[in-house]
């Protein structure tokens, strides 16, 4: 049997490659033998550092049994979901048509023709869990294809033709407003309907961090002052800091929590959750001033570059979540354990992390923090210094011993739009706490991506890069991180050579991603040709989507360039989504900050001088959404925001809306009450 996965550089399916199943790689070869030899096509959608993928790969993708079926009736194709999201978009979405949830793996059933007509997530070997055997649905799916191939193939025509109807936006049947204030505060009022106000975070088990939503929230803060949307925003982010989803001793997130105290995490961590993670804290911590924001970003940072960071400069995906064979193995513990490492002082570092005889998960301990350190501290009679210096000294001895441990496997190739969310983190992280290091990383970053993965000819860039080598046509989510990257680093750089990249790539998605009428963006190139429709992905999931933030693109490179059209797209794609918005905040919930600025109106921040880098330091240190930014030391004429503004020293600071500018001020601090009057709430 030949190996046909042996030439490719994804992990995942290099995992399988030693596989008895005769797994092909989607592509021309697969597709053209299963229409020679009339077969169907299984595709097996999932990715390296996932859990239940493993289980299914030993449990039947090993059997020489089961294989021998699926080969013998079915041309098997393995996907890698992290280098194909187009794919996984498209059979996900029909499996859920289908079964009404889904998941990885995702095993989808195909006509020679691709079109998906049968599928579902993972099936055991045996009939279990309601569930009929992984040999079952093979050898009833196979009879089927044979003796009912009419039925099959209207299956699969009514399943691609709910998927085009997908692309269409839902409307509310009721006449609303979008840019009205009162809704946008009912949009909020939503939201918290859906709050866990004991342990945070939004709806039930399992849990996401969903840090689109906690963005939100902090942005109704900004504009209505309601505390119950700052004190779920904050609650949601100290639960997550304290659970168990917090790596305590080496920093990072896991995906998410299985349990509703966020104790038991689905332990692989994800480059993209802690970029995002990163983010919304580092805001969390403009706002609100707390040490353990500044503190976790810091160490979600320090775990990104000591165990992501490639030598080449550009970040790894993601860690599994299983080391030999067994799901969080690596990260829990026995109290014994601790107690031997420890020894006297082990007491006290099991009282504050939970670490008890019989353990916490599955007769294991997951290090987790129940108790606030002030109140630990007070209840124990501590000095919160001190204390504070001992957990960390014990930490580090706990870690050391963990570090001798096998290893959760890395997933070693570098996807185009994470490493642009993580450019986005390392200047959300340095505007909140001024360390140079971070921007300097940024930086590093999107040399990085520039050099490695700027394509030549009609592919503009490409997603996955691998071994020196960038591979597959980049997604619409890889341009829009990408552009809202390159705006982040202007920010903090003063550099306008980044928004002439980004206007230049903002440009290009509109050519060959956008549609004559306007509107929604598809997912793929207009010349990619290998998928059965264009999707358009709108909702706002674990990644914000790539329509919502290419509004926000639309709107600020708009303003910048003085491109009404690109303003006039993105107020049409909000107004489009926004019954949807209104009705479900939490799944478009970045569509939500959108509408937010658009409906209260977006400030035009400016700073010029000689030497404006303090006083930017200064004004990206506080917690001002809703606007466009720019200083510089020289006026430019390509930029309206700049055009015809004095270049003094000290610096001036401009407060502007539709390029009409207030008096300038000298210092930030004159800046804020300025901004805070123009926010300040009335209905319309």
């Amino acid at each position: 049997m030949a190996n046909h996965l042996a030439g490719e550089s994804s992990p995942y399916l290099l995992q399988h490659a030693h596989n008895p199943v005769d797994w092909y790689p989607w592509g021309a070869e697969a597709m053209e033998k299963a229409k020679e030899e009339d077969k169907p096509i299984l595709i097996s959608i999932g990715y390296s550092a996932c859990h239940w993928c493993h289980v299914m790969e030993r449990e039947s993708f090993e059997d020489p049994a089961v294989a021998e079926i699926m080969n013998a009736y079915f041309i098997n194709i393995k996907i890698d979901r992290e280098e194909r999201p187009d794919l996984d978009h498209i059979y996900m979405d029909a499996v859920q048509a289908m079964t009404g949830s889904g998941g990885w793996p995702l095993n989808v059933f195909l006509t020679p023709e691709t079109k998906p007509f049968y599928g579902g997530t993972y099936f055991p070997p045996s009939r279990a869990y309601n569930r009929p055997s992984w040999r079952e649905i093979l050898l009833a799916i196979h009879e089927n294809f044979s003796n009912k191939r009419p039925e099959i193939n209207a299956q699969s025509d009514y399943l691609v033709q709910h998927l085009l109807n997908a692309n269409t936006a839902v409307k509310k049947h009721v006449e609303i407003s979008a840019f009205s204030r009162e809704n946008i505060s009912s949009m909020a009022e939503n939201i918290l309907k859906t709050a866990d106000q004991q342990e945070g975070g939004f709806g039930h088990a399992p849990k996401f961090p969903q840090t689109c939503v906690i963005q939100a929230l902090l942005r109704d803060f900004y504009l209505t002052k309601n505390e119950s949307s700052l004190r779920q925003a904050c609650l949601s982010l100290d639960k997550m800091i304290d659970g168990g989803i917090h790596d305590h001793l080496a920093g990072g997130f896991a995906r998410y929590a299985t349990d509703e105290e966020w104790l038991v995490p689905h332990f692989e961590k994800m480059l993209y959750d802690n970029a995002l993670l990163v983010t919304v804290i580092s805001e969390a911590y403009q706002l609100t001033g707390r040490k353990n924001y500044r503190d976790t970003v810091a160490k979600t940072l320090e775990f990104v570059s000591r165990e992501l960071l490639s030598t080449e400069g550009g970040f790894y995906a993601a860690m599994d979540a299983d080391s030999e064979g067994v799901e969080g193995k690596y990260y829990v513990w026995d109290k014994k354990e601790i107690d031997e490492l420890l020894k006297k002082d082990a007491l006290l570092f099991c009282d504050y992390y939970d670490i008890t005889e019989s353990g916490n998960w599955e007769e294991k301990n997951i290090l987790h923090v129940k108790e606030d350190l002030a109140s630990f501290a007070h209840s124990r009679n501590r000095d919160i210094a001190e204390l504070e210096e001992f957990l960390a000294c014990c930490r580090y001895k706990v870690l050391e011993k963990r570090n001798s441990r096998i290893k959760p496997l890395l997933d070693d190739k570098v996807i185009l739009g994470w490493n642009a969310l993580m450019v986005t983190a390392y200047c959300k992280a340095y505007a909140a706490i001024g360390e140079e290091s971070y921007k300097m990383t940024a930086i590093r970053t999107m040399d990085f991506i520039y050099k490695n993965f700027k394509g030549e000819g009609i592919f503009n860039f490409y997603h996955s890069f691998k071994e020196g080598k960038a591979r597959f046509p980049a997604f619409l989510d890889d341009y829009a991180f990408l552009i809202s990257a390159l705006i982040q680093l202007q920010e903090v750089t003063g550099d306008a050579n980044y928004l002439l990249k980004a206007k230049d790539i903002c440009s290009y998605v509109i050519s060959y991603f956008g549609n004559k009428s306007g509107g929604l963006f598809y997912f793929t190139h207009i010349d990619q040709n290998d998928v059965i429709i264009r999707k358009k992905e709108m909702y706002d999931g674990a990644l914000p989507s790539g329509n919502s933030v290419m509004a926000h693109n639309l709107y600020c490179l708009g303003t910048v360039f003085d491109e009404p059209e690109w303003k006039l797209l993105a107020i049409k794609n909000c107004e489009e989504m926004s019954g949807m918005i209104f009705s479900y905040p939490g799944s478009f919930a970045n569509w939500a900050t959108l509408l937010q600025g658009m409906t209260y109106g977006m400030n035009e921040v400016v700073i010029t001088g000689l030497e404006p880098g303090e006083i930017r330091k200064d004004f990206l240190s506080r917690f001002v959404p809703f606007r466009v930014f720019q200083s510089a030391g020289s006026s430019n004429d390509l930029f309206p925001l700049l055009r015809n503004k004095p270049i003094s020293d000290p610096p001036l600071i401009f407060l502007c809306r539709d390029y009409s500018c207030q008096t300038p001020v000298k210092e930030v601090d004159e800046l804020i009450p300025l901004l805070e009057n123009v926010y300040k709430y009335k209905n319309n």
